[in-house]
């Protein structure tokens, strides 16, 4: 069984993880797992842009959301999900992020665009419901972005 890490994800915690590494960016909740980052689309390859139709820009962020099951002695399964997101900056104007379903062979995740400003602290807040399952994980996590 191929693992559901993706080279989209790889190259997103590639980028995300000497940024943030005392962060953690997962949410665990009734045997699933949510990992969530958001990042500035200008720091994507042109390679990994193209291939998911992705705008690399300095002023646009892109928020990846994966959901995966936990199965014993796995590094568990991707699932499918109903992902809303949305992000409020700290003069409380909320961004509704519509998020995309993107599959890469085993790997599932969500990905979602949204404007930049220099120096702009975001909120994220996530609504995740695995298909089949009628709760609803809540996750957050806050980031901010700087334009060189």
């Amino acid at each position: 069984m191929r693992s559901w890490i993706s080279p989209f994800l790889i190259a997103c915690l590639s980028i995300i993880l000497p940024l943030t590494a005392a962060a953690e960016n997962s949410t665990r909740e009734a045997g699933f797992t949510v990992h969530h980052n958001a990042v500035p689309s200008a720091m994507l390859t042109p390679e990994i842009a193209s291939r998911y139709g992705l705008i690399r820009s300095k002023y646009r962020g892109l928020l990846n959301v994966s959901v995966i099951k936990d199965a014993p002695g796995t590094t568990g399964q991707a699932v499918t999900a109903r992902v809303n997101a949305q992000a409020t900056n700290l003069t409380s104007q909320v961004i509704d992020i519509p998020m995309r379903e993107v599959r890469d062979g085993d790997a599932i995740y969500y990905l979602g665009e949204f404007p930049i400003i220099d120096r702009e602290r975001l909120r994220f807040s996530l609504e995740v419901q695995p298909v089949g399952v009628s709760k609803t994980i809540k996750a957050g996590l806050q980031q901010q972005f700087f334009i060189d």
